[in-house]
């Protein structure tokens, strides 16, 4: 069984076991993640579409740890006007073991 779910503007499929990385959430390490927010969900024989969301389905699971990614360099510069800038960015996200999908 796996469902297509909705976190941080980004669609994500899941199954039970899986481990996914989303945007940065505000639950702690070891406490527990639920969403309702699922677009489709397939149990094998059974495909279910949303509009937009399917009614009654849930997907639990929980937080493991928060990462950040590697750090992008931005890097501006004009020729011959002596503009230079230089800006780091570390995106942090959110590593979430799914435990079921309730559909």
């Amino acid at each position: 069984m796996y469902a297509i779910i909705r976190s941080g503007g980004k669609q994500f499929r899941v199954e039970t076991g899986n481990e996914i990385r989303v945007d940065l959430l505000p639950n702690e390490p070891g406490s527990a993640f639920e969403t309702d927010q699922v677009l489709l969900t397939n149990d094998g024989s059974t495909t279910r579409i949303g509009k937009p969301m399917v009614e009654g389905a849930l997907v639990k699971g929980t937080v493991i740890d928060h990462i950040k990614d590697k750090k992008i360099i931005v890097f501006k510069m004009k020729r011959r006007k002596g503009y230079r800038r230089t800006q780091g960015h570390r995106q942090q996200y959110t590593r979430i073991k799914i435990d079921s999908i309730q559909a």
